[in-house]
């Protein structure tokens, strides 16, 4: 598995970035939160400005790809007492694989790095994934409700690993 890091200085992979983003996230979270809302968020957290934003203030953006074809990206960055991992996603081709647990160990690796020895994420409540990170180990340590603007909620469970 290959974890290709993305650069604030390379516009053409920000924009390939937000283009994958797009296509994984429009084809999982459609059903889940609905059309227009997903259009709302993936402009909000996906589109190359805010890629961009998110790389400024310290994220960690990866493409990752298995065999020279690419499967999936994900995002992470540090917070005060734990590594945040904002983004895990495959192609729905590539899920069930066991592609999670391999990119999972390299942001558990980062976070070591970087003196971490937990990370926390959110996922949405109505998301199948939560199982899967069930089964990666996370367990649920509240819930929370977060006004992401325009009428929009993200109704999510917030899960913590610790190593």
């Amino acid at each position: 598995m290959n974890f290709e890091k993305l650069q604030l200085s390379d516009e053409s992979k920000i924009i390939e970035m937000s283009e994958m983003a797009t296509e994984i996230l429009r084809e999982h979270y459609d059903p889940i939160v609905g059309k227009t809302q997903n259009d709302y968020m993936l402009k909000k957290f996906q589109s190359a400005d805010s890629i961009r934003n998110q790389l400024e203030e310290g994220y960690q953006y990866y493409f990752v790809s298995e065999n020279g074809r690419s499967i999936g990206f994900l995002a992470f960055y540090p917070k005060t007492d734990f590594m945040y991992l904002s983004k895990l996603y495959l192609y729905k081709k590539e899920r069930g694989k066991g592609y999670s647990r391999n990119m999972l160990d390299f942001v558990i690796m980062k976070a070591k790095e970087e003196g971490f020895a937990s990370i926390e994420l959110n996922v949405n409540k109505h998301n199948s994934t939560t199982l899967i990170y069930e089964k990666l180990g996370f367990k649920i340590i509240r819930s929370e409700k977060n006004d992401i603007g325009q009428g929009y909620y993200m109704d999510d469970y917030v899960y913590r690993l610790e190593f």
